[in-house]
């Protein structure tokens, strides 16, 4: 590929690139493969959110980019997941691992990593402390939403207000030239920025992508807060639902003809950022007196078709359905294969009662 074709597929499906100008400039100018990350909260089973993060990160791998998985599980503890028990956090770090590597992303091109391998070293409380030095309190509460908290609830709890600066350590101490995240983790990558610029260190890149909204789809005016979560089981789709699960969510998804911005629908999210770049193509089979079979070989054809009105919306999820339960087949055979990660995970959610 050529650097336009690795641009284009660094940008593809993304939200937001802080900025395009220095990604262009840093495939341009780097000698040897660019990095990039991502944090998680180990936090419980995972849904179809994580699809599409696993399928922007496969498009960094296939971009010649080594990406970093960074497993936060000391920011996990503070932020309250699962009861705050490290060790049951952990636990559900080595199931995330397996659900990686079962939607497909290259082993070879991915460095898993633990937040409690680098928060022995005081060089990274070096970085925390002069990162500190140089964001106001204000900035950092406001940041807070990263964790999906409050600005008030820094004053329950104080460690909370440790999280945003600890985010953006890890960014440095990794050394990374691209942070990658959901557009919710926004405000901690330009926090990051920001004190890149006080301190005169490399500005890491920014790039987000869009969240998958709930079946019950997303508030235009605040879609952070309607994304897919594990917390509501009906109104998300788990990567281990069987066929007739997903067939019998998707039914009820919200999935207008009338509204044509994406971000607001989950059935043509999944298409546009999962089916499509996974499979490329998906089929819909419709009864011959509504049309009968059809195929398209890209999202704008879907869209084109849908909202024309000529796609009902009954068929576009029966068909996205059927394509998302091809996408998962091997999610199901590979933990078929290596269960005990999964297992060992619903135990812990047994536990707190949350399974």
């Amino acid at each position: 590929m050529n650097i336009q074709q690795i641009y284009d597929l660094i940008k593809r499906n993304t939200e937001e690139i802080t900025t395009e100008e220095e990604l262009k400039t840093l495939l341009m100018e780097k000698d040897s493969h660019p990095t990039a990350y991502i944090g998680f909260e180990p936090s419980g089973l995972v849904h179809m959110g994580w699809a599409l993060v696993a399928s922007k990160i496969k498009d960094l791998c296939n971009a010649g980019i080594k990406v970093t998985i960074f497993w936060a599980d000391w920011h996990a503890y503070i932020n309250d997941k699962l009861g705050g028990d490290i060790k049951d956090i952990r636990i559900c770090a080595k199931y995330f691992e397996d659900c990686f590597i079962a939607l497909g992303v290259p082993r070879d091109m991915i460095n898993f990593k633990y937040a409690s391998e680098i928060l022995d070293s005081i060089d990274y409380w070096e970085l925390v402390i002069k990162i500190a030095k140089v964001t106001t309190l204000s900035r950092v509460k406001r940041a807070m939403t990263i964790m999906g908290r409050s600005e008030n609830e820094a004053e329950m709890d104080f460690s909370k207000l440790f999280y945003p600066i600890l985010q953006a350590a890890d960014i440095f101490y990794l050394n990374v030239d691209i942070c990658y995240a959901g557009l919710d983790q926004r405000r901690a990558h330009m926090l990051a920025r920001d004190a890149a610029d006080k301190l005169g260190w490399k500005k890491p890149i920014a790039l987000h992508t869009p969240l998958l909204p709930g079946l019950t789809g997303a508030n235009r005016m605040d879609p952070l807060a309607s994304k897919m979560s594990k917390s509501n089981p009906n109104d998300s789709i788990g990567i281990h639902d069987s066929p007739e699960e997903i067939l019998t969510k998707l039914s009820k998804a919200f999935c207008p003809t009338e509204i044509s911005e994406e971000c607001v629908n989950p059935v043509l999210m999944i298409c546009k950022n999962i089916i499509f770049p996974s499979l490329e193509r998906i089929s819909i089979d419709r009864p011959k007196k509504f049309g009968g079979p059809i195929l398209f070989n890209s999202y704008e054809e879907l869209t084109e078709i849908y909202f024309s009105g000529k796609l009902h919306p009954i068929d576009l999820k029966k068909g996205t359905a059927e394509a998302l339960s091809r996408y998962l087949e091997p999610v199901q055979k590979y933990f078929n294969e290596h269960p005990q990660n999964l297992e060992a995970m619903r135990k812990v959610l047994a536990k707190l009662g949350k399974f």
